[in-house]
């Protein structure tokens, strides 16, 4: 089994009650003015994203996980088109889990376990 990503992330649909499957996620890496693409995927059939950073290759600095919302919601009624989450990483054997709970009309994050 191979080491696992230091960065993953969870998308739950809060209004369904079920995981946000197939939403497609890029991180990226604060260089100077300027954000990097270190990693992307889609979220599987439970929501999650676990290969987001390869291991071996978290460094300190702050990141950002976009998430691409409007082909989830499709036709449906919504209002974030898509979500971005900043945060910081400052402890290299720390992981980090970045989940985002998701409605039509709301979001919100907490750093996971």
């Amino acid at each position: 089994m191979s080491a696992p990503s230091p960065i993953t992330t969870h998308v739950l649909d809060t209004a369904k009650g079920r995981p946000a499957e197939g939403i497609a996620i890029v991180l990226e890496r604060k260089q100077g003015d300027t954000f990097a693409v270190v990693g992307q995927g889609h979220t599987d059939t439970d929501g999650r994203l676990r290969t987001l950073l390869e291991p071996g290759t978290l460094t300190a600095g702050t990141y950002r996980i976009h998430f691409d919302l409007a082909p989830y919601y499709g036709d449906a009624a919504h209002f974030f088109p898509e979500a971005s989450i900043v945060f910081v990483v400052t402890d290299l054997a720390a992981h980090y889990h970045v989940p985002l709970l998701l409605s039509p009309f709301g979001y919100s994050t907490y750093r996971g376990s």
